[in-house]
């Protein structure tokens, strides 16, 4: 057996959130939106996927963000990307420095966390 990779990252959120994850996770981030299969589009929801990565946010009734797990996304031009979300009213923390990386967090809409690294030159 071997693991080879991972398929997708699923994120919680509330009933009736798909616009507020669209206008984040399409608009401010750039992922397209994939339509999902028709007998998981009625439990809600949305799904964003590029060739490399692909977010699915799924619909908790009892909807708690995730404060501390996150997915880490590698970016191109962070400090471009910060001030989209920072200008979307988004917060941007910085975090301890991690060699080869810039990098910071942020939150969904939801409150979900996401690490937003960019890799620095050795």
């Amino acid at each position: 057996m071997e693991i080879k990779r991972f398929d997708h990252v699923q994120l919680a959120m509330p009933p009736g959130g798909e616009d507020l994850a669209r206008s984040f996770y399409g608009d401010l981030l750039g992922l397209p939106e994939t339509p999902k299969p028709p007998n998981l589009a009625r439990r809600g929801g949305c799904w964003f996927e590029s060739e490399t990565v692909k977010i699915h946010l799924g619909v908790e009734e009892d909807f708690r963000p995730a404060k501390k797990a996150h997915p880490a996304l590698l970016v191109n031009d962070l400090r471009s990307l910060e001030a989209a979300l920072s200008d979307a009213g988004m917060q941007i923390v910085d975090d301890e420095p991690l060699d080869g990386y810039r990098r910071v967090y942020t939150a969904d809409p939801f409150g979900n966390r996401l690490e937003l690294m960019e890799p620095q030159g050795n």
